[in-house]
């Protein structure tokens, strides 16, 4: 994975204009919330200039930094791309699921569909090719993550486990944890997965 997420949108879409979604809503919600720039920085754990950066469009954030800042403001991903919503049933067309990791051979992580923070609960499709890897510093307290392989075989790393998850396979991790997916087979791999934020009390596993 590259030092910065590369914030593009499924072929179509418009990859500055996603960013700039980013930007305002974040915005948006540290001033509506009331919440200084220092503050917000301290709660997310993330620098003060990439909080900066990203509020002037002058930043692509990782996963990781989005999720913390996201998190702080108590939204998920999904309010801050746009692709959550309140009503009982909406529709999410094509070209408005992101794509929030772009891999150095091509791979892709799609954030199908989330509702909205902080309790909130999240669906992704990735896909790798061989070698690609992805690594995570860990979620909140109280995240978990569901695995469903389709094709190839996941390698998956949380804390000191690490598990092999063949095509047809499915796995379940508690994520607030440092965590790594990777393609270490010869073909590409996909899978999709779901995670889950419970901040009052995570289910067992």
């Amino acid at each position: 994975m590259t030092k910065k997420v590369n914030i593009s949108t499924y072929p179509g879409a418009d990859a500055q204009a996603v960013s700039e979604a980013v930007a305002r809503k974040l915005k948006y919600e540290r001033k509506k919330q009331k919440i200084t720039l220092d503050e917000l920085s301290r709660r997310a754990g993330v620098s003060k200039g990439m909080v900066v950066e990203i509020e002037k469009c002058t930043a692509n954030p990782s996963i990781g930094i989005l999720c913390k800042i996201a998190a702080a403001l108590g939204l998920s991903v999904a309010d801050v791309v746009n692709v959550a919503d309140s009503p009982s049933a909406h529709l999410i067309d094509s070209q408005d699921i992101p794509t929030l990791w772009t891999g150095s051979l091509g791979g892709s992580a799609r954030l199908l569909a989330g509702t909205t923070g902080p309790n909130m609960i999240e669906l992704w499709r990735w896909e790798m090719f061989p070698g690609e890897s992805f690594a995570s510093s860990g979620h909140p307290q109280g995240t978990f993550e569901l695995f469903h392989v389709e094709k190839g075989t996941l390698q998956f790393k949380v804390g000191e486990t690490e598990l092999t998850i063949n095509a047809g396979c499915s796995a379940v991790a508690r994520t607030d944890l440092p965590h790594a997916y990777s393609n270490g087979g010869k073909s590409k791999l996909t899978f999709t997965m779901s995670v889950t934020e419970i901040h009052q009390s995570a289910p067992e596993i």
